[in-house]
């Protein structure tokens, strides 16, 4: 194949033409660190970026991707290599081109280009001009060492796409491809969604249209039929799309990253890609060369081709505001698929330090626990914002959080502005609660009054946020996708007031339901067939919440002081003798209780004890044994 023939090629060719995946995740791989210079690979160890192109060819690729996605000026200047952006692009087209020769097949290179690493005017201080020129330098060295096409990827922002496209057309008649990448909110990092992404870059001029790393392939079929829709219905019309999808949203393991999509999904994929209209598939973070493979041979299976979906069907509407994606949190995924899943409540720090918090975050994440509730101003006594400490454990430790969301305290200013907060900072898991009285906690005279209760708020937030407008109806721009939990009393004092304020959640949105304290399961499944006998079985995700007991006197404060608790005879007995052994016996009862309601439960939530985490750390290890 030739430049020349690439064009040709999308328009004939029965099949989309296959690329190659991950370069950065195979370098790492390979033993490259994340923070030396992988573009300068190209000069340093080209052996190991050789081995790379060369096992993407014998998986089956028609297009190799040069090693070049952050050799720009900007991006090279951390390194001291500022000077050297010509030499190292130089080195990666011949890098590649050598490799090819010795395959002895027919394989184009594209020259890689990434985002400069800077924000452009008006959200930073490189001018537009400035960014042009930077694009240009990259891209004349690539096109004079003999790049058949150019791939410009990973694109957040659609003015420097754009300057990235004329510095293209101004240095080079080589075929280009555009590629911008999305949130999990199916919007860029600007807000633009995959409608305006796809009219923007079909007026710029580029070949070809594309969506890279985002999420996995799902998140990007979705987004590559919206963009399909929005720039024409008629097939003979329409720009071609390019598709290289993550291999899943990255997750931390171990202190490691990995990704979650194996090859065989990225097989079922590539069928789906083609039917849906992409010319130009291949893979981006996480994937390898079996994820390659495996497309490849999919696609052979079909040497005919994949008939798109015929006019009308498989359709979707699309807006300047996209819907909401499903499942947007890890949790709503376990749940989704009736894993049984643990959460665990932690209380926010008194003062400015986390690092007590952190840790013990840590140890709950690595014990298997799969989210995080972190409370906001338990017992109504002042303590940092939830919203940070959600977004710290998220950041740093990795794992899933709920947000407890009081309505206490909250006009409805203060509610939505706060929503809106939240989501900025990637928190998608919301528990709805009243929220403790003020006259109980540090504060006794502060405001303690209120605009909604639980209900009125999840409707809020599910029929109005996640809809994508507020309380008055006006447009916030883009949907929000929170999942949103509930209170539930499981043994209660008045069933029947208890139902009816559930049936208000339910009946509002609410996705999942976590429940007080439980030590009597029998009591708790007489609640559940009470709510079957008269509405059907209760189909919301419940999370049973569990508290060890640590000693006598906490059970005893338990049972005669907190609302919503009763504690059997028997197991305030267990705790009694068991004397300075009680926090052992805790667990252990913890352990039984969970084991008992294991088949009707959809997953515990944990409440350590005098913020206990090892304690809590030892139940986890025991439910994910």
């Amino acid at each position: 194949m030739t430049a020349a023939n690439f064009i040709s090629l999308l328009k004939e060719s029965a099949l989309p033409i296959l690329a190659d995946g991950a370069m950065g995740t195979l370098l790492n791989m390979h033993g490259a660190d994340f923070d030396e210079c992988f573009d300068a690979l190209n000069l340093t160890k080209p052996a190991m970026v050789a081995e790379i192109h060369r096992a993407y060819i014998e998986a089956g690729s028609q297009i190799i991707t040069t090693n070049t996605f952050g050799a720009n000026r900007y991006k090279l200047a951390a390194h001291g290599l500022e000077d050297r952006v010509a030499e190292i692009n130089r080195a990666g087209v011949e890098l590649a081109r050598r490799v090819v020769m010795a395959s002895f097949r027919e394989v184009l290179i594209a020259g890689d280009v990434g985002p400069l690493g800077v924000r452009l005017a008006p959200f930073g201080r490189v001018q537009p001009e400035q960014a042009r020129q930077a694009f240009s330098e990259q891209i004349s060295s690539l096109a004079e060492a003999g790049a058949d096409l150019i791939i410009i990827e990973t694109m957040s922002d659609l003015h420097e796409i754009k300057e990235a496209i004329a510095a293209a057309r101004q240095v080079c008649d080589l075929p280009v491809v555009a590629s911008m990448t999305f949130t999990r909110d199916d919007v860029t990092l600007f807000g633009d969604t995959p409608a305006k992404v796809a009219r923007t870059l079909a007026e710029s001029g580029t070949d070809v249209i594309g969506i890279n790393c985002s999420g996995g392939p799902a998140q990007i079929h979705r987004i590559l039929r919206q963009m399909r829709q929005a720039v024409g219905t008629n097939e003979s019309e329409r720009p071609f799309f390019s598709v290289m999808p993550n291999a899943g949203w990255p997750e931390q393991v171990g202190g490691r990253v990995m990704y979650p999509a194996n090859p065989e999904y990225f097989g079922e994929y590539a069928r789906m890609f083609c039917e849906a209209g992409a010319r130009l598939i291949g893979g981006c973070c996480g994937t390898t060369p079996a994820h390659i493979a495996a497309m490849r041979a999919a696609l052979d299976e079909k040497p005919q081709g994949c008939a798109p979906p015929e006019d009308g069907a498989a359709q979707v509407e699309v807006e300047e505001r996209p819907a909401a994606p499903d499942l947007p949190t890890s949790l709503a995924q376990k749940l989704a698929v009736q894993q049984f899943v643990v959460a665990v409540e932690m209380d926010p720090p008194r003062g400015l330090s986390a690092h007590k918090l952190l840790a013990g975050a840590s140890l709950l994440a690595e014990a298997g626990a799969d989210v995080i509730n972190v409370a906001d101003s338990p017992m109504a006594r002042m303590r940092m914002s939830p919203w940070a400490v959600c977004s710290l454990i998220q950041r740093q430790i990795g794992i899933d959080t709920t947000l407890h969301f009081p309505t206490r305290g909250r006009n409805l200013l203060r509610v939505q502005g706060d929503l809106l907060a939240a989501h900025a900072l990637n928190i998608r898991n919301v528990f709805v609660v009243m929220g403790d009285p003020t006259a109980i906690g540090d504060y006794p005279d502060a405001m303690d009054n209120y605009d909604l209760v639980p209900s009125g708020l999840i409707r809020l937030i599910k029929q109005g946020f996640n809809a994508g407008v507020d309380h008055s109806g006006n447009d916030i721009g883009q949907p929000t996708s929170f999942f949103v939990g509930c209170a539930l009393n499981l043994c209660p004092p008045d069933i029947d007031r208890e139902i009816k304020n559930l049936r208000r959640k339910l009946q509002a949105g609410a996705d999942f339901l976590l429940t007080q304290p439980v030590f009597n399961p029998q009591s708790a499944q007489e609640f559940l067939q009470y709510y079957a006998d008269r509405y059907g079985p209760l189909e919301t995700p419940i999370l049973v919440g569990t508290l060890p007991l640590y000693g006598a006197r906490h059970a005893a404060f338990l049972n005669n002081e907190v609302p919503g608790i009763s504690i059997p005879v028997e197991i305030i007995q267990r705790i009694e003798r068991a004397g300075s052994n009680a926090p052992k016996e805790g667990v252990r009862i913890a352990i039984e209780l969970i084991e008992e309601m294991k088949s009707w439960a959809h997953g515990v939530y944990l409440m350590p004890p005098f913020n206990r985490y090892d304690i809590a750390a030892e139940i986890v290890d025991s439910v994910k044994g």
